[in-house]
């Protein structure tokens, strides 16, 4: 059996019609498959190849670990180098409030541990999520989603969790002193790239502020520069009291993470102790990984090129077919009439060379968020074979 065969009978899926590209080897933008076609991966995996795929950089702090040690003793026991230097590194992007983390496997994992430590240290039931909010698949994470169409078969979910409408100032009054949380993607991804105004956030960090509520952020997919800054929340003049991170943090490699002050992620440590427990998270091969994804980030000056490159797509990509384009740095959206119109088009892509992707919440754009390494040069490859798909796709 081949590969496909074996993908088919043997993989667990999720969709009965997944791509079924399959790659050989991947290299900064580009994804080669066996036969030696060549892609540019325009969605970065879905928002994590941040800095491309195999940066060299990271692929020595990789073979460096590998040197050393791999996993050794659960998270929390042992002072292993990669995690304490890691978490320096994290909190030195951060203000002086976040100056405690939590290394996890994934998005859903920090979320969950987020969703966790807010009702323990608060004491309070209640969370608040937004209306087309995605925070991830576990049960905890999924109680917090904010589509029924992804809820509904698996509840019952968490009590004592209610929705309200990303960006609109009257729903902040649903935030009461039995509220122990809020969590709030700083830029919704999977509605399709949604942007609160500075307002709308200096107003929810009040309210939180007021009733005594933690504000989660969620920069699962805008953290780590992909917005033009190395937080999103940078754009809004605030700080929250927890942020989730993963995706683009690793370089490649599985890793996530909740962060917030000492006092706060001080909750798990009595009553019960071991208030939260991971084996694997913060494994020594990712977390070396995730400090040279952050150097070369800093290093190569990555973020502040992301709103030169998020210009030049824009400017690139005009198309009577094209409604508009979203966007908060190299989060981008680009708005067709309908799905029935994108998916000719997302397919006719692949077939030239470029992967693209629509929105779990918004299945009429096109998402595009490609390295932040992308040359000018690559971008404008890029988008000329998307306008070659739009053509091709609107004569069949």
């Amino acid at each position: 059996m081949n590969n496909r065969q074996l993908f088919l009978s043997h993989l667990a899926q999720t969709t009965d019609f997944p791509l079924l590209i399959e790659i050989e080897k991947a290299e900064g933008i580009y994804m080669v498959g066996p036969d030696g076609k060549r892609y540019i991966d325009l969605i970065s995996g879905i928002g994590v190849s941040n800095v491309g795929h195999r940066h060299p950089k990271v692929l020595e702090a990789i073979q460096n670990q590998l040197d050393k040690y791999l996993h050794l003793m659960v998270y929390g026991e042992y002072v292993q180098s990669p995690q304490a230097q890691l978490a320096k590194a994290i909190c030195d992007t951060l203000p002086d409030s976040l100056d405690n983390v939590y290394l996890v496997n994934s998005g859903s994992e920090a979320v969950e541990g987020a969703l966790k430590l807010a009702k323990r240290y608060t004491g309070k039931p209640k969370l608040l999520s937004c209306v087309n909010a995605y925070h991830g698949s576990s049960h905890g994470s999924l109680s917090v989603g904010g589509n029924e169409l992804f809820k509904r078969a698996y509840r019952p979910l968490l009590p004592g969790v209610s929705n309200i409408r990303f960006g609109e100032m009257e729903d902040l009054a649903l935030i009461d002193t039995d509220t122990a949380a809020v969590i709030v993607e700083t830029v919704q991804g999977e509605a399709g790239i949604q942007v609160a105004t500075p307002a709308y956030f200096q107003a929810l960090r009040k309210k939180c502020t007021e009733t005594g509520t933690l504000l989660i952020l969620d920069e699962i997919q805008a953290g780590f520069g992909r917005t033009g800054k190395f937080w999103a929340f940078e754009h809004y003049g605030i700080v929250p009291d927890l942020i989730v991170c993963a995706k683009g943090m690793g370089g490649g490699m599985p890793i996530g993470a909740f962060i917030a002050n000492k006092e706060v992620m001080g909750a798990f440590k009595n009553n019960p102790l071991l208030g939260h427990i991971t084996t694997f998270g913060g494994h020594p091969v990712s977390a070396a990984a995730s400090l040279a994804t952050i150097k070369v980030l800093q290093e190569e000056k990555l973020i502040e090129q992301v709103e030169e490159k998020a210009a030049l797509i824009k400017s690139l990509l005009v198309h009577p077919k094209i409604k508009g384009i979203r966007n908060k740095g190299l989060m981008m959206a680009v708005e067709f009439e309908s799905f029935d119109v994108l998916k000719p088009i997302i397919d006719k892509a692949i077939e030239l060379g470029v992967i693209t992707d629509w929105f779990l919440f918004c299945d009429d754009s096109m998402r595009i968020a490609p390295p932040l390494t992308i040359s000018q040069e690559q971008i404008r490859e890029a988008c000329s074979l998307i306008l070659q798909a739009i053509d091709s796709a609107n004569m069949n």
